[in-house]
């Protein structure tokens, strides 16, 4: 199948991982972000802190949960016209709910918020072109 065909797969972002990777992050940063509110004299730091990540997980999450990624048969294709040939992919890794593509020439990509990375990581390897061995 060539870069035009159907999709062999759609990697959309999953609403619940993106609302379990907020609790997580506020679990782990809340506390550096209180204690920063409470060394510039900011009262109330919890209610501070609080907000703020629930404020950033609410205004991001309709544009976050549009960024569909779709592997073609010799490519990703993802949001803002993101094109990644599965040829020039010299690293695919998972990253907490994420899968991180790192093309031959450095360029990284996210495909973020799967609920299962490690399957979409497998399939995204197992679609990749083999050098032949000699």
């Amino acid at each position: 199948m060539t870069g035009g065909g159907a999709p062999a797969a759609r990697f959309a972002p999953d609403r619940a991982t993106y609302v379990q990777s907020h609790v997580t992050l506020a679990v782990l940063a809340m506390p550096a972000a209180m204690i920063l509110l409470w060394l510039t004299g900011t009262p109330h730091v919890w209610t501070g802190a609080l907000a703020a990540v629930a404020a950033r997980g609410w205004y991001l999450m309709s544009e976050e949960l549009g960024h569909v990624w779709e592997m073609t048969g010799d490519a990703l294709h993802g949001p803002a016209q993101r094109h990644v040939a599965l040829a020039d992919l010299s690293k695919v890794r998972r990253i907490g709910s994420a899968v991180q593509l790192i093309t031959r020439t450095g360029d990284k990509h996210l495909i973020k918020f799967q609920p299962e990375p490690a399957a979409v990581v497998a399939r995204i390897e197992a679609a990749r072109p083999r050098a032949e061995t000699v």
